[in-house]
């Protein structure tokens, strides 16, 4: 994807948030097989679904929880692209945006 992709990309992802998009938030995995659930999910779908990858992990377009997560402190997030690195999500990511694949 080139950085022109990506961005319209991340654009559109912001428009489907700021739209009212609904998202599964809820549960937040707290084991390694509930995380491992929600990744095979996130397998079966169509890669260029982006729509149904922001439902099923969770995005939301501020910090969340009572801790204020956010992409910026995720371990998958790369700062210099604005990306999200699960390769089961693999897409572009603002800092203060968060999913609940979240992980430390």
């Amino acid at each position: 994807m080139n950085s022109e992709q990506q961005r319209a990309l991340l654009l559109r992802m912001a428009d489907l948030m700021e739209a009212g998009l609904k998202t599964q938030t809820e549960p937040v995995p707290e084991t390694e097989r509930e995380f491992a659930g929600i990744l095979d999910e996130l397998r079966k779908l169509d890669p260029n679904d982006i729509k149904a990858k922001m439902v099923i992990s969770g995005f939301v377009d501020h910090p969340y929880g009572p801790d204020k997560q956010r992409c910026m402190e995720c371990m998958y997030y790369l700062v210099h692209r604005e990306w999200c690195d699960l390769p089961e999500l693999a897409v572009p990511v603002k800092a203060d945006w968060w999913c609940r694949l979240w992980r430390i």
